[in-house]
């Protein structure tokens, strides 16, 4: 099995052999992050394909340091482009809300994730997914990504002051949606 390094100056050199590798290795993880934005299948699938063409693109433009902590540092900064690529997508489709909802069968595990943070994370996302698409996305890029305030106002050409509100309304939204669904639970006990 080939190093991570190794594979990025392939990929450097368009090797089209660790083009593929650096693809099918880090698909699951991107397309878990294209789902949190765009929970219809085929159109996922497609940002995530615009996403690798992207990080292809711009590879000569990553550096890093320590071969330690390069899968790391290549996985965050793959991330911001998948993030980055979704959010381009619902500007172009003008953040009109999806219909329909994601396949359960589509899900794909993390083997190193426990089975009950698994069916934790797939539940928050669900409760997410309900939310208006402008709520959504602020909370999203806030809370599950790390983007400040001013990063959200920058990248969704919206003010600061909109941004936060967004995250304090979706957050109010999912706290009901979670309330909700604990007394459905109950009531079905």
């Amino acid at each position: 099995m080939k190093f991570l390094d190794e594979i990025l100056t392939g990929c450097l050199e368009n090797n089209h052999r660790d083009q593929k590798i650096l693809y099918e290795r880090y698909y699951g993880y991107c397309l878990k992050i294209v789902f949190r934005y765009i929970f219809r299948y085929d159109k996922a699938v497609d940002v995530v394909n615009d996403g690798f063409v992207k990080v292809f693109g711009k590879l000569h433009s990553f550096h890093y340091e320590q071969t330690v902590k390069l899968e790391m540092i290549l996985m965050g900064w793959m991330r911001t482009i998948m993030v980055n690529t979704a959010i381009d997508r619902l500007r172009k489709d003008n953040f009109l809300p999806e219909i329909g909802m994601t396949n359960e069968g589509l899900w794909i595990e993390d083997k190193d994730q426990a089975s009950d943070q698994a069916l934790l994370y797939k539940e928050l996302i669900l409760q997410i997914r309900k939310l208006p698409p402008t709520y959504r996305i602020v909370f999203n890029l806030y809370v599950i990504d790390g983007y400040t305030h001013q990063e959200i106002a920058t990248q969704l050409k919206i003010a600061v002051g909109t941004s936060k509100s967004n995250l304090s309304k979706a957050r109010g939204l999912l706290q009901s949606y979670i309330k909700k669904l604990e007394t459905d639970k109950v009531c079905y006990m």
